[in-house]
């Protein structure tokens, strides 16, 4: 290891760059000698890191006492933030559930109204109660409610906590009545999925096994399917699923409300394929269920449900790369499984038919059914169906017997609808509603509800506090990328100024199937209401268009989620949105990657970037974190045609001496679990050692968090990161963010 020189203080408001040894570190992997000069960076706890670091913390104070509003800034942003949100009520035992933070709270809470007299739902004004607040177990605001499952009678609630900025979520049980703990905490319950069987008296759920069990370096993945019944020391759990299968795999399970049939998916890590399992739990005990495949090693996607009619509902991907739904019967497929590749094909097509067949333009995102409560005998059940055409969302009703589309349901606007949540069809008057969530850019998103009765949708709960907006107008844009396919953007802007280039700023993600959909967002507000605009690009990889659109920006394809955010970028210089000089781009996790890689291929495009918590080092990303789950989206190291391909497009690898890169500002969170802290650590001292760009005009800066995870967070947190990554592209980008046109 040879240790190079520290780089000579750099004029500028920014100050000079910390000093980073560079070293001759450096693999050979197949070939090719991959030098990795900032390998030592990879230690956050040596004393050398941790100077470096406590130095970066200065140079990004002292350049943010130069970025003006600043506490206006964080101020409306507070402002809009504070209109809070309404969560969709989800239904069991005519009990109602729904997550809410109203203005000044730190944390949304979990809340419960009790059945109306007649057992049926509640009334919406009837009396709520708090049944999970961060802030109660936390008044640091450091702990996190990550999901929660109440059973099918309402009676219980499973609900898990992250302590600490951890993200590690131990899973608790409580009486939703009473609001005492039934049981837990069961740790090692991260991403765990909560499947009740009727009565409330055990749940199957999926936990990892213990450290001591694994391999050292291992200890994230390894996950199992047990059965937990209440009361019980869960070290002592049953294991009904998993062992055998890769260790990288996640498990998703389901029990239908009538107690008879489990269906467990496995997908190994976040690849876009699943296997699927089925077990008749009248037919073997709840300790020991007899799983049967019904469809492994298939390329594609496909989960089943079970309904209140008793019909197994298939959602699924094979051969509709948008989405379909086919029917049939369970015990008919569990009959027809029993080899180990599941259903024969031939059996799979005889068995199932299609009820909602794929549409050639829209993706399908989710249904409900409406069966009625059984009081109506005219009563036609229906199927309420959410498709998203061109990451816009769209409903529409079917008959479910036949699966005839019977009308379209009309919705406010250029937006996204969140998951349908139907009322109980078990109990008086329900199974008739469906609500959802209901989101654009231009006001706080709201509660919407469907009747099926009427056919009518009304605003069932909008946001609790009450925020001033910009007046904004939202379009959607075609441009060709590098090889010539249409990619569409979102353009937000303010109507009420005139025409001309603005400081703009570009949002991408571009992967794992995430769709970049119409939604509020303070951020985008407070910097449109300051005059500038922002552009919101649905790059290859996402599922705006269907799996092929991801697969089209995965694996040896990722190249084509940067030439798509490249060409944008272009367009938007080209049409006179923003000028040289004045676009900033921003992106965080995949998207911080999609920003490292804008930045260290085209730099010359770009004037700012604000990279938050990236992936960068794609030569050893696998050796980190969650990075082992990723492998099917961007590929291995450990092969030598995938190992060209990452290192053709890792941003730490691109770097090049005496290159003029834009202004870049990482931010960085020391409890992240997912994409570890040094991606950015080590990018930072490559950028800040190699750019010929005036530090004082281009500065290159670290913001590190403490206590905070990859993902939620409190307000107050929320805002002070907005604050200051919003100040620093206008600071570059020329947007006076002290002067509200």
């Amino acid at each position: 290891m040879v240790t190079q020189p520290a780089q000579d203080a750099r004029p500028g408001t920014a100050g000079p760059y910390p000093p980073a040894r560079r070293t001759d570190t450096a693999d050979d992997l197949f070939g090719h000698r991959v030098e990795d000069p900032y390998r030592w960076l990879e230690d956050p706890d040596s004393p050398e890191t941790r100077r470096w670091s406590e130095a970066q913390d200065a140079l990004l104070e002292s350049a943010r006492r130069g970025w003006r509003g600043r506490e206006r800034t964080a101020a409306r942003l507070a402002e809009l933030n504070g209109a809070g949100f309404e969560g969709s009520p989800f239904w069991c035992g005519g009990h109602r559930f729904l997550t809410r933070r109203s203005p000044g709270q730190e944390h949304a809470v979990l809340l419960t109204a009790d059945p109306g007299g007649d057992g049926g739902p509640g009334p919406r004004g009837a009396a709520e109660r708090v049944l999970v607040d961060p802030m109660r177990v936390d008044p640091a605001g450091t702990t996190t409610l990550d999901a929660w499952s109440p059973s099918h009678e309402g009676r219980l609630l499973a609900y898990q906590l992250s302590e600490g900025g951890t993200e590690e979520s131990a899973l608790r049980v409580l009486d939703t009545a009473t609001g005492e703990a039934v049981d837990g905490p069961i740790d090692r319950t991260r991403y765990s999925p909560v499947a009740w069987l009727p009565g409330g008296e055990a749940f199957y759920y999926v936990r990892r096994l213990a450290p001591h069990l694994v391999p050292e370096g291992e200890e994230q993945y390894h996950r199992r399917v047990h059965l937990h019944r209440l009361g019980t020391d869960p070290d002592e759990d049953p294991e009904v699923f998993g062992a055998g299968l890769p260790a990288t795999n996640y498990y998703d399970v389901r029990v239908s409300r009538d107690g008879r049939w489990l269906t467990v998916s496995a997908s190994a890590g976040t690849a876009p394929r699943s296997d699927l399992y089925l077990a008749d739990l009248h037919a073997s005990p709840a300790e020991r269920p007899a799983l049967r495949p019904l469809r492994t090693g298939r390329d594609d996607q496909t989960s089943l449900g079970v309904g209140h009619d008793g019909r197994a509902y298939v959602f699924t991907d094979a051969d509709a790369p948008r989405g379909r739904v086919l029917v049939g019967d369970p015990a008919e497929l569990y009959a027809a499984a029993g080899g180990p590749d599941g259903v024969p094909q031939e059996e799979w097509d005889r068995l199932l038919t299609d009820l909602v067949p794929q549409d050639p333009e829209a993706v399908l995102e989710d249904v409900a059914v409406l069966h009625g409560d059984g009081s109506d005998p005219d009563w036609r059940p229906r199927l309420l169906v959410c498709r998203s055409r061109h990451a816009v969302s769209e409903l529409a009703v079917h008959d479910l017997a036949t699966g005839e589309r019977l009308h379209t349901v009309e919705l406010p606007g250029l937006g996204s609808v969140g998951s349908l949540s139907p009322s109980d069809p078990l109990v008086p008057g329900g199974g008739y509603e469906v609500w959802f969530g209901y989101g654009d850019h231009t006001a706080p998103d709201r509660v919407l509800r469907y009747d099926g009765r009427t056919g009518a949708v009304d605003v069932w709960a909008e946001a609790p506090g009450r925020v001033e907006l910009p007046p904004v107008a939202v379009r959607q844009v075609v441009y060709p990328s590098a090889d010539g396919t249409g990619v569409r953007m979102f353009l937000v802007a303010r109507t009420d100024l005139p025409p001309g280039p603005r400081p703009t700023v570009l949002y991408g993600y571009g992967g794992f199937q995430v769709s970049l959909t119409p939604g509020f967002s303070a951020n985008i507000l407070a910097w449109v209401e300051a005059g500038g605009v922002y552009a919101v690009a649905n790059l290859r990889g996402g599922l705006e268009e269907g799996e092929e659109w991801h697969r089209a920006g995965m694996m040896g394809s990722k190249q084509n989620v940067f030439d798509d955010f490249h060409a944008a970028a272009r367009w938007l210089l080209d049409n006179g949105v923003c000028e040289p000089g004045g676009l900033g781009i921003s992106g965080g996790s995949n998207g911080g990657l999609l920003v490292g890689a804008a930045v260290t291929q085209r730099p010359d495009l770009y004037a700012a970037a604000v990279c938050s918590a990236p992936l960068l080092d794609m030569v050893r990303y696998e050796r980190f974190g969650l990075g082992r789950t990723w492998n099917e989206e961007y590929g291995t190291a450990d092969d030598p045609e995938q190992l060209a391909w990452l290192l053709a497009y890792s941003p730490y690898h691109r770097v090049r001496k005496d290159t003029a890169y834009p202004a870049v500002l990482f931010t960085v969170f020391d409890q992240d679990t997912r994409v570890d802290p040094l991606h950015a650590r080590k990018l930072c001292a490559a950028l800040q050692w190699a750019t010929s760009a005036d530090p004082a005009e281009r500065p290159v800066l670290l913001r590190r968090e403490k206590d905070v995870g990859h993902g939620a967070r409190s307000v107050s947190r929320t805002v002070g990161l907005a604050a200051d990554t919003l100040c620093f592209l206008a600071d570059r980008l020329g947007l006076d963010l002290e002067a509200t046109p």
